[in-house]
């Protein structure tokens, strides 16, 4: 299908407004990789309109930017855009130098098979090193020697976020932003607009809750974060549920539930609610099925929410999620 375009910040870049998130593709968290079913997703979602894919050195210690550099070579797409990240592996969380960013940029580019990346984002890098700025300027180095094209940041909250619009260069900020974690739209998103700073949404579904298909039965593998990292044992605990305990994010999934609409399922109203914000340029949710890529994306093919539908979801956030959520916001 084609999907609505947006602008990308202030570059002349425009992208499908659904992309495909890549942290699990091919695999689990911790599973072998499998390049076979990286790369029938990486397939399914080209073909359904995808044009924006996001992933990270880190990801499968590499291997998902090897697959998508191995669909690179295979399909030769046209008009697709590759952002990855740097900035855990090996470097996280002290060893930030102009050297170690730089390798890492050669091991990315070299892994994607490409020249210049397309856009490279620092990956949820402390708080005090986004502060002392120099990551910045090591970054447009890269980008004055043709390495990378853009670059952006990926933050785990407002406050990071903030920092980073202070820095000229910035081509886009990536956030945790679902019906769940409301705050974003208050102060960043608006600023970003106003910086002309594209905004890549990460983590729409918050893990799968905002799908309705998590209940108080389900169960996790070991090695699926949302049993290993449900408190924040290993990264970020804002990065599982939205940082929601699970018993509390099923209470207010119940309560969203009766309020979707019966022309959509729940993901899609949680998706077509990002995409309500004019701020937003792409959402990356992952998917491990070609029925998953087409869920997503036909979001896009959605009218907005009501207005009192919006209010409804805030008064949830408010009254049932804002105060319960974990980790750095």
């Amino acid at each position: 299908m084609t999907m609505n375009l947006r602008e990308f910040g202030k570059s002349a870049l425009k992208v499908p407004e659904i992309g495909l998130g890549c942290w699990q593709l091919g695999g689990g968290w911790r599973d072998d990789w499998d390049d076979a079913v990286a790369q029938r997703t990486l397939e399914n979602a080209y073909s359904a309109g995808v044009r924006f894919i996001d992933t990270a050195d880190v990801y499968g210690d590499g291997a998902s930017e090897r697959s998508i550099g191995a669909f690179l070579r295979a399909r030769r797409p046209e008009g697709l855009v590759i952002a990855t990240k740097l900035g855990r592996a090996g470097i996280y969380p002290d060893g930030y130098t102009r050297e170690s960013l730089r390798e890492a940029t050669l091991r990315s580019l070299d892994r994607l098979g490409v020249d210049s990346l397309d856009l490279t984002q620092l990956h949820c890098v402390p708080t005090e090193v986004l502060r002392q700025g120099q990551v910045f300027e090591w970054l447009r180095e890269l980008q004055q020697e043709g390495l990378i094209k853009r670059w952006g940041a990926s933050v785990e909250s407002v406050e990071e976020g903030l920092i980073c619009l202070e820095q000229e260069g910035l081509a886009s900020l990536q956030v945790i932003f679902n019906i769940f974690r409301q705050k974003p739209a208050e102060q960043l998103l608006p600023q970003a607009a106003a910086a002309g700073v594209g905004i890549i949404v990460r983590l729409p579904l918050a893990s799968g809750l905002l799908s309705g298909k998590i209940t108080r039965a389900t169960t996790f593998r070991e090695d699926d974060h949302r049993h290993f990292n449900r408190d924040g044992a290993h990264f970020n605990v804002g990065e599982t549920f939205a940082g929601l305990e699970l018993h509390r994010g099923i209470d207010a999934t119940e309560r969203i539930a009766s309020l979707v609409p019966p022309s959509m399922t729940m993901a899609q109203m949680a998706l077509r609610w990002i995409l309500d914000h004019p701020a937003v340029s792409v959402v990356i949710p992952g998917a491990s099925s070609p029925a998953q890529v087409q869920g997503n994306v036909s979001a896009s093919a959605l009218p907005p929410l009501p207005a009192a539908l919006h209010a409804a979801l805030a008064e949830v956030y408010r009254n049932e999620v804002r105060e319960h959520i974990r980790g750095p916001y």
